[in-house]
C-alpha cells in the first residue's frame, strides 16, 4: 500500500499482506487482509493512529521518511492485539519523544505483549482529547470489540471516526474508499462472522453511539475507509439483530450412511415448510461460511453418528466454533445414528454452554438405519422447528 491522502493532512500510512492465508492461524484469508494506520499532521503536533503487523515495520518508517516526518507527538494505540501495535518499539526508539496514547487496559495488554515501559505511555479515558493545534483527537472507550481494551479515536474538526477493529473487512483489493463495490461485502460479513459475532449484543448499543456522533467518514483497521458510514453500519444494524432469516444450518458427518439418511429426510421436510436449508460437511470444513451462515440462521442442527459413545470428532470442531462465536439462534437440534450405545445427546448439550438462551430441542438418535419410527420422530421435530420460523 503507497501512501494515500485521506484528506489535507491527513494520510493513510499502513501496509496490505494479501498473500497472507490465515489470519490467527485460524481464518481463511481470501485476498489477505491490510494493516491499516493513519498519520495526521495537526499545525503544532503529529499523531500516529495505530501502528502494523510486526513484519511491515519497515514499510511503515519508509513511508514515514516519504513524508519527511522527523518527529511524532502521540502514537494512538486503539487497540492492544499485535497486528496493530506490534510496531511500536520499533517507532518508539525511531521517534523517542512520542507518547504512546492509549487506555488503562490496553496499557496492560500492550506491555504484556511488547518490550514497553511506564513512562511511554500517556493513559486517557472516555471523553478525553488531545489538541495537535487546528485539530483535535477525542476518544471513545468501546470495550469488547471486540477486545475490553478498544477505544475509537475521533478526528472532531474532520469527522473521520478510526473505529479498529469495528467495522473491518479483510480486503486488500481496494484503493483508499469503498467506492460501491459489492466484492466487499462476504469480506466484510465473514470478518464480523469470526471476529465480531461474540459481541452482537454489546454492538446493539454502540451502533447507536455511532449514528448519533454523524462521523463523515469511517476508518478501520482492516480494510477500505467508508466515505458512506450508513453503508457499513447499516450492515452492522442487520447482521446484529435479533431478526433472523427463514433458514436453518445443519453441520453434519455420516461413516456409513444412516445419518445421512436422517439429514436427507430432514432437509426434505424441512424445505417442504419452506424453510431453507444451509448444509455443511464437517469433514471439509468452511468455517467461515459456517460462521456467516450463522448470522442469518434461525437455527443449527448437529448430525453425527456415534465413536465410542460420543460425537464424531469431526463435528466437535463447528459445535465448538458455535459456542464460542454466540450466534443469535432461536434452537439447536441433534439427529444421528448408533449402534449399540450412545451419550452424544449428553456430550453435545455440554459443549453448548455459551448459547444459554439458544432451546435445545429433544434430539432423534437412531438405532442403526433410521426406521419408521425415527421419521415419525424426525417429523415431529420439524414441526417443533417449524413454530420458530412461523414466529
Amino acid at each position: 500500500m503507497s501512501i494515500q491522502k485521506i484528506i489535507e493532512n491527513v494520510y493513510a500510512v499502513g501496509s496490505k499482506d494479501p498473500r497472507r492465508p490465515l489470519f490467527d492461524q485460524l481464518m481463511p484469508l481470501e485476498e489477505g487482509t491490510s494493516y491499516n494506520s493513519y498519520l495526521i499532521k495537526g499545525s503544532e503536533k503529529i499523531a500516529l493512529i495505530d501502528t502494523v503487523y510486526p513484519p511491515f515495520e519497515q514499510d511503515i518508517e519508509e513511508k514515514l521518511n516519504e513524508l519527511h516526518i522527523d518527529h511524532i507527538d502521540y502514537i494512538i494505540a486503539d487497540h492492544g492485539e499485535q497486528d496493530h501495535s506490534g510496531a511500536l518499539p520499533g517507532l518508539l526508539k525511531k521517534y523517542p519523544m512520542a507518547k504512546i496514547v492509549t487506555n488503562q487496559k490496553c496499557k496492560e495488554i500492550t506491555m504484556g505483549f511488547l518490550p514497553l515501559k511506564e513512562e511511554d505511555y500517556l493513559v486517557v479515558g472516555d471523553g478525553d482529547s488531545i489538541s495537535l493545534g487546528d485539530k483535535t483527537l477525542e476518544f471513545m472507550m468501546m470495550p469488547w470489540v471486540h477486545w475490553p481494551d478498544t477505544m475509537f479515536t475521533y478526528l472532531k474538526e474532520d469527522g473521520i471516526l478510526f473505529t479498529t477493529d469495528f467495522f473491518g473487512a479483510h480486503a486488500t483489493n481496494f484503493d483508499l474508499f469503498w467506492e460501491d463495490d459489492p466484492r466487499l461485502i462476504p469480506l466484510a460479513k465473514a470478518y464480523y462472522a469470526e471476529i465480531m459475532q461474540p459481541f452482537a449484543r454489546v454492538f446493539q448499543k454502540y451502533i447507536p453511539r455511532v449514528e448519533e456522533m454523524a462521523p463523515k467518514m469511517i476508518a478501520s483497521s482492516h480494510g477500505p475507509i467508508y466515505k458512506k458510514p450508513s453503508f457499513i453500519i447499516d450492515l452492522y444494524k442487520e447482521w446484529t439483530s435479533p431478526n433472523k432469516k427463514n433458514q436453518v444450518v445443519i453441520v453434519g458427518v455420516s461413516m456409513y450412511g444412516s445419518t445421512d439418511q436422517m439429514v436427507d429426510y430432514i432437509t426434505e421436510r424441512l424445505t417442504e415448510k419452506g424453510i431453507q436449508v444451509k448444509y455443511y460437511d464437517a469433514v471439509h470444513l468452511n468455517a467461515t461460511g459456517l460462521a456467516s451462515d450463522l448470522i442469518d440462521s434461525m437455527g443449527l442442527i448437529v448430525a453425527t453418528p456415534t465413536v465410542l459413545t460420543g460425537p464424531h470428532p469431526a463435528v466437535v470442531m463447528p459445535i465448538f466454533l458455535a459456542n464460542v462465536l454466540k450466534p443469535t439462534l432461536k434452537y439447536i437440534g441433534l439427529i444421528g445414528s448408533y449402534s449399540w450405545g450412545t451419550l452424544v445427546d449428553k456430550q453435545v448439550v455440554g459443549m453448548l454452554g455459551n448459547l444459554k438462551d439458544v432451546q435445545i430441542l429433544p434430539p432423534v438418535l437412531a438405532k442403526g438405519t433410521p426406521k419408521d419410527v425415527d421419521k415419525k420422530a424426525l417429523d415431529e421435530l420439524v414441526e417443533k422447528i417449524a413454530v420458530y420460523h412461523a414466529s
